[in-house]
């Protein structure tokens, strides 16, 4: 069983911002399983309980929006951040969606959005293994033994990674397939490694891939790939 916090479960499932969720919590109008919770940092199993706000499920205020993005660089993927370019202004969409995880400014790529909570916590929580696979340059050529360690898993920030899927592409480029996502994970292995990304694209999340998404474009999942994602969450 995992929690969240309910402050964030009302704002990932794009009922209200983060904020916004603390006031309705303090005002007595959110229960949980029937009953009301005034209590900040209250914790809810997005999986079992019951939450509504104003004696309305959560879940049947949402009108579920599933977007698939190619991150360009120099785009920040919070939702807000003074004077940077964030990815929500390349949306033409009158929903509000939150990112499924992060990409940093530097690096491109495949970027989920959704205003559905249960399916953003899942992807976005490890326990749930959903992978996320990167194709990676590096500023030097990497030896095969390097890919190994990162293939088995290296210590960084004091704990030890995942092991990962490794696949070679040049002496500069690899492919790396994970099911956690650290803050800057890959960047602080290769560094470990004595070298430096250069150019980092995640090409894919789960089931879903990047395929000739022009950078900067977005598209709605089709409901195969929609399926599959409620269905192995």
């Amino acid at each position: 069983m995992v929690l969240m916090r309910l402050q964030k479960y009302l704002s990932s499932s794009g009922i209200c911002s983060r904020r916004e969720g603390e006031k309705h919590i303090k005002a007595g109008i959110v229960s949980i399983n029937g009953e009301i919770v005034t209590r900040l940092g209250t914790k809810v199993d997005p999986e079992r309980d019951r939450v509504e706000i104003n004696g309305k499920p959560v879940k049947s205020i949402l009108n579920p929006v599933y977007i698939a993005l190619n991150k360009p660089k120099g785009y920040v993927s919070s939702c807000r951040q003074k004077d940077a370019r964030t990815v929500l202004d390349l949306l033409d969409i009158s929903q509000r969606v939150y990112p499924v995880g992060r990409l940093d400014k530097d690096s491109t790529g495949l970027l989920l959005l959704t205003n559905d909570g249960r399916l953003h916590f899942k992807l976005s929580h490890p326990s749930f293994n959903h992978e996320k696979e990167y194709e990676v340059t590096v500023a030097n050529p990497i030896p095969d033994s390097s890919l190994q360690r990162m293939a088995q898993g290296m210590l960084i920030m004091g704990k030890k990674t995942r092991p990962a899927k490794i696949g070679r592409i040049s002496s500069k480029r690899f492919s790396i397939v994970l099911k956690e996502g650290r803050n800057r994970q890959i960047r602080r292995m290769v560094r470990k490694l004595g070298t430096r990304v250069t150019g980092l694209k995640r090409i894919r999340t789960s089931n879903i891939r990047l395929g000739d998404l022009p950078e900067g474009g977005w598209r709605h999942l089709t409901e195969k790939e929609k399926r599959y994602l409620i269905q192995t969450s």
